[in-house]
């Protein structure tokens, strides 16, 4: 069986759905289109919080394992209540936990997010207090097939030059979601890293960062142009592509074939997650041997349905509830 090893971040997360925020639309800023804001010194009341397991590498070990991908993950926590009940969470969902580092010098990573209750939209703030170190076990790296890639922090730099050449050295895949603010830091570091994954995952507002940086005079007309994107992507020779942007869809091209699909029609209860959802599915269809229009498929089901629940955890399916689904995704070849 093909075993994926989830490098990245797990922690907890504290939800606060709220109505109260004030969306103000800012199209000029490319990068962050919409903002929410709240009255400065006001005190606002959440008549319910929620709490989940979070980070991208537990959500896509848990994804992959539900979709019977044999899955194990590898964050570094802190010996601490966080640390110790993440790791048995992800034990219960049959993840593989031997390349978790327990970290003595900091604290688990905790995030509270604001979900505004309108849109089912988040904003996320997160404390990322253990050191980000994995400290990979070569001999336990060796039983992975693929490695997903995704929120790795602390000397990130680092850990990526280390992941890649232990992925070129034992001949493994990579599926790789650069972060934005991994990209903000050193851009060349994460372009040149793309050339050497098999597929890339990216939102709409990583790509425009990525593509900015690959050509400081695009136009920015051209670089909110999804079609665009996707085929300057492509130009840095990684074999597939996957954009998503909230509603509006996602979209996938391996150079020769480019498809779109809109998003479900869902009332979203809250997004946390939903792009670590999208890959993890899509990995999961290509895993088992789909063409890159089924991938998509599974992506959108997929996230879909995480979007109806608090945290990116409770939405998750298993392989038969979304091929009962897939076929309500209609493509779109461009």
């Amino acid at each position: 069986m093909i075993k994926v090893l989830c490098l990245g971040s797990t922690g907890k997360d504290i939800f606060f759905p709220t109505a109260e925020g004030k969306i103000i639309d800012t199209p000029e800023d490319l990068e962050s289109q919409k903002k929410i804001a709240f009255e400065l010194g006001a005190k606002v009341k959440v008549a319910e919080r929620h709490e989940s397991l979070g980070g991208c590498a537990a959500n896509a070990a848990v994804a992959l394992t539900r979709l019977g991908v044999e899955s194990f993950c590898a964050s570094s926590v802190g010996s601490d209540m966080i640390g110790n009940w993440a790791k048995e969470e992800l034990k219960n969902e049959g993840v593989g936990v031997d390349l978790m580092k327990i970290s003595a010098s900091g604290k688990s990573d905790l995030s509270a997010i604001v979900v505004d209750e309108n849109s089912g939209e988040r904003t996320i703030f997160t404390n990322k207090n253990s050191d980000g170190s994995l400290d990979l076990d070569a001999e336990k790296v060796r039983e992975a097939d693929w490695f997903f890639v995704s929120d790795i922090y602390g000397k990130w730099e680092d850990e990526l030059e280390t992941i890649f050449e232990l992925a070129k050295n034992e001949n493994k895949k990579v599926a790789f979601n650069p972060r934005e603010a991994g990209i903000r830091e050193d851009a060349p570091e994460i372009i040149e890293a793309i050339g050497l994954c098999e597929i890339l995952f990216v939102n709409k507002d990583e790509a425009i960062e990525i593509v900015s940086n690959m050509h400081t005079d695009a136009n920015p007309e051209n670089v909110n142009d999804e079609k665009y994107l996707l085929e300057k992507l492509k130009s840095l020779e990684v074999k597939i592509v996957a954009l998503t942007d909230g509603m509006c869809g996602a979209w996938t091209t391996d150079g020769q074939n480019t498809f779109h699909a809109p998003a479900l029609v869902t009332k979203a209860l809250d997004t946390t997650g939903a792009g670590d959802a999208f890959a993890s599915a899509f990995l999961a269809a290509y895993i088992k041997g789909k063409d890159i229009q089924e991938c998509l498929r599974w992506g959108i089901v997929e996230s879909a349905n995480e979007v109806q629940f608090y945290g990116a955890i409770n939405g998750l399916l298993k392989e038969t509830e979304i091929l009962e689904k897939v076929g309500d995704v209609k493509t779109e070849r461009l």
